[in-house]
């Protein structure tokens, strides 16, 4: 949480956090949650906490800092870090707090040998490998070299390998999935001629409901973890329609006024009444990480019904229809994500006005302050 001083608040339901860990953990077995980036903005120590206190057993970060920052919460699991050592501080910290990084180059492992030398015990570390992605990650020609060196650290100790799909949400893309597959099994095949069996992760979330070829010793649980179908709009829907959505958003009615039959509203007049209605401003805006190019697009939902965003989105105000929902009154809760009933606002819903993903929802909106539920 970061953008203080105003009226937004994210609901984060943890209950239904857990209820999607146990749909995919029941899919695939050994899934890991990825809590990084601040469990997508749903908060990273309380959510730990609640799949910890479910079973989890590993869980996945993004920087080693956040790694550090979850271990000296109090967390007693195994944690990886998915970006690594970036930075010379990182790798002291590493063996300081237990913190399992991807290690995706060789300068990275040239400098976790220097390290490593000093220290007194063994580092598990996983290797990421560039299956398809073009990102990050060693190919299968490094992997002799890797064994080769691996084998001459006396403190550190080779735990798993990993890969990330590119296209596993697009069912139009099986052929790519495949090939990123076939990659990997040859990866870790050419580990085995070098007589490791270091543990394999490739499947996210979108490959725990559709592809159970791809399940490894691990699998990796992201955007479904929080309630989000990966294939939401697709012919492969139904494989995510157990997932419930954690977060709300909600902030408070201002004002509740008429606008008459030719009378515009908000800045640039973008938006002129065609009749006489009712508004309400909304006490929300891009301060509060809700996005301008909504203006105009989106809906949020007040009393159990729909209110369409009037004119361009401000600063933290932000114009919705009401003129429908005549009890509408000042200080009412007015919800940008979720509310109640079949007017509830999906996250894909949002998204799609907002021309993004779910991801980018979740991780700006939940910059706001929260309330667990």
């Amino acid at each position: 949480m970061s953008i203080p001083y105003n009226t937004v608040t994210a609901v984060i339901e943890l209950a239904n956090i857990v209820h999607n860990y146990h749909v995919l953990n029941d899919m695939a077995g050994n899934v890991i949650p990825v809590v990084k980036a601040d469990a997508y903005g749903h908060g990273l120590m309380e959510t730990a906490q609640a799949l910890a206190d479910a079973g989890a057993e590993i869980f996945a970060v993004g920087t080693v800092a956040e790694a550090g920052a979850l271990r000296a919460s109090g967390h007693a699991r195994q944690i990886i870090s998915l970006l690594g050592p970036a930075q010379d501080s990182d790798y002291d910290l590493l063996w300081k707090t237990d913190v399992i990084p991807f290690i995706h180059n060789f300068a990275q492992l040239d400098r976790l040998e220097a390290v490593q030398a000093e220290k007194g015990k063994r580092l598990p570390i996983a290797l990421k490998f560039d299956s398809g992605m073009r990102r990050l990650g060693f190919t299968q020609r490094d992997v002799p070299l890797l064994a080769m060196r691996l084998g001459a650290m006396k403190n550190v100790r080779l735990f798993m390998i990993a890969s990330h799909l590119a296209t596993a949400d697009e069912p139009g893309s099986h052929a790519y999935v495949t090939e990123q597959e076939a990659a990997f099994a040859a990866i870790r095949k050419a580990f085995a001629q070098e007589g490791l069996t270091p543990k394999a992760c490739l499947a996210n979330s979108a490959a725990i409901l559709a592809y159970p070829s791809l399940y490894w010793d691990y699998q990796r649980g992201g955007i479904a973890l929080y309630g989000c179908n990966p294939f939401y709009g697709t012919a492969l829907e139904d494989r995510g329609l157990e997932l419930k959505p954690a977060m709300s958003v909600k902030t408070t009615a201002l004002s509740v006024h008429p606008l008459k039959a030719g009378q515009s509203i908000s800045y640039g007049r973008t938006y002129t009444a065609q009749k006489d209605m009712t508004v309400a401003i909304a006490a929300v805006g891009y301060a509060d990480a809700y996005s301008r190019g909504l203006s105009g697009k989106a809906h949020m939902c007040l009393r159990g019904k729909r209110a369409r965003v009037l004119g361009r989105v401000c600063m933290q105000m932000t114009a919705v229809d009401v003129t429908d929902i005549p009890d509408a009154a000042p200080g009412d809760d007015i919800w940008l994500l979720g509310g109640e009933g079949a007017a509830r606002i999906t996250p894909e819903e949002l998204a799609a006005w907002w021309e993004t993903i779910t991801y980018e929802v979740f991780c700006l909106l939940g910059l706001n302050k929260r309330e667990y539920i």
